[in-house]
């Protein structure tokens, strides 16, 4: 669960109400409730992700350095010797799991979500449940401090993906002082591209001073396919799958939409195409280039799955009178996209039962890219 405006998500199901004043006078007068260190910290971790951190006099960065590790060390101590426990008013917290970087985050977010996937046998019934938090834009060394001195508080695991070299030896030393685990994700990849390529490493964050801007070719292409893809959604303009460098072919409900969309945004213009029992898919499917068309199946238990969800959503109750979600006409609408497949051999055909959208694309990409460079190695090229 995630707090309703920080986005911080706390080890327990509790959010504290937001109110104007960050730091609200208490009142002596009331005991003092139990777990209030622990709130204390999620309303520190707060301030630090927001930047809203207390004015200090100007330090040198070694200073920094050196005044936060003493006092991590400090804090850690306290910690254990005062016994506090997360635990103590009841609250069954995860392990927690931190990810630092300089920049958006996407990478170390998606590295971990990605190694997570491992365990979903564990994660799903809770035996080990995870709590991961994702700190962005972390390009000062205080506050990079603070939350490794929280992680250690919080005996969590700690990813960062920081571009500066000395950012990224400070996370380190400070993670091996306060025998905090860590990973350093960017690391090793770019001393690998440096050792490969002959060139160093800029060290400079996306969006930084001096480096260069991100609105470039493939900027503009990228946003140029979105626009293409929205309006060729759900059959729209059927003359303009000529365009297209993919076209989609399924039935109602085989993630055609979320695909499209989610190729779109790596530059690929995609269209797709809704196969209706009783209605012929429009001419112009089968007069573009063949190997563009890529057809989507899935099994008629999962789908059947999908539409009564879909139903749900549209206020549709049990007793509507629709075919929509029956077995009997999802079974005959499956079989007419069979035989139509199989009727256009040069369509590749993708089950997408199960599948995440990442999946499914990963599939449909490798093909379009083995047909596009005539390779017979499975690979999804591009020059830089």
């Amino acid at each position: 669960m995630r707090c309703c405006e920080c986005g911080f998500r706390p080890r327990r199901s509790i959010c504290s109400p937001h109110a104007s004043d960050p730091n609200p006078p208490l009142d002596s007068s009331k005991p003092r409730a139990r777990g209030s260190a622990q709130l204390a910290r999620w309303a520190r971790a707060r301030r630090i992700r927001s930047g809203r951190m207390p004015s200090t006099k100007m330090q040198t960065q070694a200073e920094v350095e050196a005044q936060q590790f003493s006092e991590g060390v400090a804090a850690a101590s306290d910690g254990v010797s005062d016994g506090e426990s997360d635990d103590e008013d009841g609250g069954v917290g995860g392990k927690c799991v931190y990810m630092v970087s300089d920049g958006t985050g996407w990478t170390a977010e998606h590295a971990v979500h990605a190694a997570l996937g491992q365990f979903e046998h564990c994660l799903v019934d809770q035996r080990c449940s995870v709590d991961t938090h994702l700190f962005s834009q972390i390009n000062e060394v205080e506050r990079l401090m603070e939350i490794i001195r929280q992680a250690a508080q919080e005996e969590a695991l700690v990813f960062f993906t920081l571009a500066d070299p000395q950012m990224a030896e400070a996370a380190k030393q400070a993670c091996e002082m306060l025998h905090v685990p860590h990973i350093n994700i960017l690391g090793p990849i770019t001393d690998a591209l440096h050792s490969h390529l002959g060139v160093s490493p800029s060290g400079l964050p996306r969006g930084a001073p001096g480096r260069p801007s991100t609105l470039s070719k493939q900027y503009f292409k990228r946003i140029e396919a979105v626009e293409f893809t929205i309006k060729q959604d759900d059959g729209a303009l059927p003359k303009n799958l000529i365009q297209a460098d993919i076209v989609l072919v399924g039935v109602s409900r085989t993630s055609k939409t979320p695909l499209s969309t989610y190729m779109a945004q790596k530059g690929y213009k995609v269209a797709n195409v809704p196969l209706v029992l009783g209605i012929d898919p429009p001419k112009e499917l089968f007069q573009v280039d063949q190997d563009k068309v890529y057809a989507l199946t899935i099994n008629p238990v999962f789908l059947k799955s999908i539409r009564l969800a879909r139903s749900r959503t549209l206020g549709m109750g049990p007793n509507s009178r629709t075919t929509y979600s029956d077995m009997e006409h999802i079974s005959k609408e499956l079989e007419y996209s069979r035989k139509l497949f199989l009727q256009n051999a040069r369509w590749p055909v993708v089950e997408v039962t199960g599948k995440a959208i990442e999946e499914t694309a990963a599939v449909i990409l490798r093909i379009f890219h083995e047909r596009r460079s005539k390779n017979h190695m499975p690979r999804i090229s591009r020059r830089y």
